[in-house]
């Protein structure tokens, strides 16, 4: 079973759009990393740049709109990602439970949807799904 597991660090809504972490905290983050790594669990990872140097893409009344960040309304955000692929969602659990967290930092746990989780009509819809997800893997 694949999960994404999503780091919410506390106050990274209001980060400067420069804001980087500090060495102490990146080398604690490979350390788990390596862990994960080292299970044969780790499928990907990444760290995200703040909300402010990022945009949000909406339709209103079916028109494209842009809003640049920081947004204001966002009280948690994403800063980074880890997809992992264990046996369980307490497996999972049990991993995101030993991220190095600094204090107000959540990590979300999520299971990926896979095929078989859909009814016939929905894989059918979807057919050439599984084939893009091995290109961009490749």
């Amino acid at each position: 079973m694949r999960f994404m597991m999503l780091m919410l660090p506390g106050g990274y809504g209001d980060a400067a759009p420069d804001a980087r972490p500090s060495a102490e905290a990146v080398e604690k983050m490979m350390q788990f990393n390596r862990s994960l790594q080292e299970a044969g669990v780790l499928l990907a990872l990444d760290g995200l740049h703040p909300p402010a140097s990022g945009a949000r893409v909406t339709t209103v009344n079916g028109k494209v709109k842009v809003i640049d960040g920081p947004f204001a309304e966002a009280h948690e955000v994403i800063g980074g990602y880890w997809m992992i692929d264990v046996s369980s969602r307490d497996e999972a659990i049990a991993w995101a439970s030993r991220c190095p967290l600094a204090p107000n930092e959540t990590i979300e746990v999520r299971q990926v949807f896979e095929m078989a989780d859909f009814p016939l009509d929905v894989q059918k819809a979807a057919e050439g799904f599984q084939d893009m997800q091995l290109s961009q893997a490749s």
